[in-house]
């Protein structure tokens, strides 16, 4: 199994209604700014490990399950709403910051999580990373009746039980699927991750950290003018990291590409982008190393 070369403190503090699990590296110290690392859908916080263990410098981490993932319950819910996510993220820079400003990156969804936020609390952030956060295709408003008809459809799908996560028969069989969805995953790599990613029921099953409803689709149609509106109130320099595969075709099947989202950067006032070579979506798991070494040029 992988060998982790800097051990995590985990920790639990108050977000809201919740006890969020946090996964914190490294001591915080007078002229140390705190490094924010916010993970993605059906993912959790130990899955940048890989990227903490490549960091070349001894830096203050802070990385949380999001509500729902992880060892962060979902308290009494059925579905989730985005707008949570930035009340969450500010409740926890509160808490481990509260009186300097962070290096926040962000993962697919919880890249799209650090771009909103940091539109909302510009003066929270020094420097932003997002890491292949790309946002969701354009909606119209013609789309709500049939978007909320949707959103209903699921819930009800959820309760009746339909909606369940596959679980899986043993450790191994989680470590299978991460290397299958991604296949350049290591298998040292994957075991590591399963054991993080899943954990084993009273059935003897393994199932993963993540809440059924996290898939249940959003009541709310995704507007691009109001995130245009957030990137172009983005105070802080802002690196955006893409991976050498696009992934934007597998996920939205030519509704919705590469071309369009850097389109949509543009309005980000400061804003520098790189490739990340021989790497798919989970860039963070593909190449740590390079990740590690270009986020921490930029935020020097």
């Amino acid at each position: 199994m992988y060998q982790v070369k800097r051990i995590a403190q985990s920790t639990h503090v108050p977000i809201r209604t919740l006890q969020y699990h946090v996964q914190v590296w490294g001591e915080p110290a007078a002229g140390k700014t705190p490094l924010v690392l916010v993970h993605g859908w059906m993912d959790v916080a130990a899955s940048y490990q890989f990227v903490v263990d490549a960091l070349s410098a001894d830096h203050y981490v802070i990385a949380p399950d999001w509500r729902g993932f992880g060892r962060t319950q979902a308290g009494d819910v059925d579905h989730f709403v985005f707008a949570d996510y930035l009340a969450d993220l500010d409740f926890l820079l509160d808490h481990f910051a509260p009186n300097q400003p962070v290096n926040l990156v962000g993962h697919s969804m919880g890249g799209n999580v650090v771009m909103a936020y940091a539109g909302v609390r510009p003066e929270r952030i020094r420097r932003l990373v997002n890491l292949e956060g790309f946002g969701m295709p354009a909606t119209v408003a013609a789309q709500a009746p049939t978007r909320y008809a949707r959103w209903i459809d699921e819930l009800k799908a959820l309760h009746l039980g339909q909606r369940e996560l596959r679980s899986y028969d043993s450790l191994d069989g989680v470590a299978q699927r991460l290397m299958k969805t991604n296949p350049r995953l290591s298998r040292d790599k994957a075991e590591w991750l399963a054991s993080h990613w899943s954990s084993r029921n009273a059935q003897g099953r393994w199932e993963i950290l993540g809440h059924a409803a996290h898939k249940i689709t959003s009541a709310n149609l995704y507007r691009v003018d109001e995130a245009l509106a957030l990137y172009r109130n983005i105070t802080a320099p802002v690196l955006n990291l893409i991976a050498s595969d696009n992934s934007m075709e597998l996920f939205w099947k030519g509704s919705y590409g590469l071309q369009e989202f850097q389109e949509r950067m543009k309005a980000v006032p400061q804003l520098e982008t790189e490739h990340i070579e021989n790497a798919g979506h989970m860039l963070h798991h593909d190449q740590p190393e390079r990740v590690a070494a270009v986020m921490e040029r930029f935020i020097a």
